[in-house]
């Protein structure tokens, strides 16, 4: 057998062994660029898909300089490395998206405060260290860590002061932000590089359910075009003023009074970007991969009028393996896109996704909610 050639490109870092690392394989796997994966434990996600994998502790410094050895740009499946931990890393090789910019991702008091500062609107909001400080701000309101939570996690409604225990015997800084009335919420993604090119994605409409994402429809339906190109202006804006390297995701708010509001920053691939792996010229993942290596960045075009992505939920009860609703799923809709995450189920965890596409809105969504339920052991016999 002849000798291995040795790597013929740059080795990526990716800290965080969840569905997006795993996410990122495919593209890399086509361009050719090797993976180096810091997974939590053997057998998560991206560990499945990742054979360069170590398991470790990612708010360890000796680990995460073991993963990164050798390879010349490390990014992240998520936004919970220690920022000094990430300011070391920078000195041994490229941190993309760096700690400068993943810390207006990292803390939410530090995003507020830059986004005034940039004068970004953005729901009223204020620090709070006390009953007595949520009361000055007023109810109704909504108390979030400041660091730590995602997917509803560290996020409270709170309509007086006996709902406010749970927020502040988090051990976290709390953040108390007004209940904006809005119409839907919405999603700008972007993609900047090093060298300054950016990519914008069509904005699109995003239905949450207890804290999660539940589906995407790309585009936002009915959306003025004039608030669509200011959400997509307000994303390209941050991701240029706060250095961002990657994907940067800017969650909005749309009001019932025709204005947006930026509710979050994620910098990294995002829920409300997997309907590019299927319904845009180039996706989310792979244009991250370019991003982080300074390649020429990819078209973030629709190819098709709609495309609607609806997560597979693990549901309440059991519904054996999710490969059993294959089936049923490509039978009955021989052009829908499936993606799941090599995850076991338990209720309420993402487990997968599922993509639908084409020129009729209603029927996309039907097909995407139809093959996710299904999966989710959500829809009897009768629906078959």
């Amino acid at each position: 057998m002849p000798d291995s050639p040795g790597p013929l490109a740059p080795t990526v870092a990716v800290i965080g062994g969840g569905q997006l690392a795993r996410m990122l394989a495919e593209p890399a796997a086509a361009l050719g660029i090797p993976l180096r994966l810091l997974a939590e434990a053997e057998g998560v996600s991206a560990a499945q898909v990742v054979p360069d994998h170590l398991v470790g502790d990612y708010t360890d410094l000796d680990t995460l300089r073991r993963t990164v050895a050798g390879c010349e740009v490390v990014t992240f499946d998520h936004e919970h490395v220690p920022t000094e931990h990430l300011q070391a890393l920078e000195r041994e090789l490229a941190v993309r998206p760096g700690p400068a910019a993943l810390v207006h991702a990292q803390d939410k008091a530090v995003m507020r405060q830059r986004l005034a500062e940039l004068d970004v609107p953005c729901p009223r909001n204020a620090v709070v260290t006390s009953v007595a400080d949520v009361e000055a701000f007023g109810w109704p309101c909504v108390l979030k860590t400041t660091r730590g939570g995602y997917d509803g996690k560290g996020v409270w409604f709170v309509e007086g002061p006996d709902d406010c225990a749970a927020a502040f015997d988090s051990g976290r800084e709390v953040l108390a932000e007004e209940r904006v009335d809005f119409r839907r919420e919405l999603s700008a993604l972007v993609v900047r590089s090093p060298s300054g090119q950016v990519a914008a994605y069509p904005v699109v409409a995003s239905t949450q359910r207890d804290g999660i994402c539940h589906e995407v429809v790309a585009p936002a339906p009915d959306l003025d075009p004039e608030l669509a190109l200011e959400a997509q202006r307000i994303a390209m804006r941050l991701a240029d003023e706060l250095g961002v390297t990657g994907v940067l995701a800017v969650e909005l708010f749309e009001t019932t009074d025709g204005r947006i509001l930026v509710n979050e920053l994620a910098m990294r691939p995002h829920n409300t970007g997997h309907w590019t792996q299927d319904g845009a010229v180039t996706s989310q993942f792979e244009n991250h991969l370019r991003a982080v290596l300074d390649l020429p960045l990819g078209a973030p075009s629709a190819r098709e009028e709609w495309t609607v992505m609806v997560n597979i939920l693990g549901g309440a009860r059991e519904t054996g393996r999710l490969y059993d609703g294959y089936p049923h799923a490509m039978a009955r809709d021989p052009r829908l896109r499936v993606h799941l995450y090599g995850k076991a189920l338990r209720p309420g965890r993402k487990v997968g996704h599922v993509n639908a596409y084409g020129d009729d809105l209603d029927d996309c969504l039907e097909r995407a909610r139809h093959a996710a339920a299904w999966f989710a052991g959500d829809l009897g016999e009768e629906s078959e």
